[in-house]
């Protein structure tokens, strides 16, 4: 299901509950750190998409040259 599935009243759920259980003054530090903590997976994920999507263009270029090497 995914956060989309959550909808507003499950976050709003989300922030009351987080509030009180870590009060009013470490919120803004423990939302900066899970924004950062998103920023960087979300990152990590983009770098593998590329890397893969690297590793196949490679890969389908050497097929191309091993299969025009066989018809020639």
């Amino acid at each position: 299901m995914g956060l989309s599935g959550i909808g507003i009243p499950g976050l709003i759920l989300i922030l009351v509950i987080a509030l009180i259980i870590f009060g009013p003054s470490k919120l803004p530090e423990i939302g900066k750190a899970f924004g950062k903590t998103l920023k960087e997976f979300k990152k990590a994920t983009q770098d593998l998409t590329d890397d893969t999507k690297t590793e196949q263009k490679q890969a389908i270029t050497e097929t191309e040259k091993t299969d025009s090497g066989k018809k020639a």
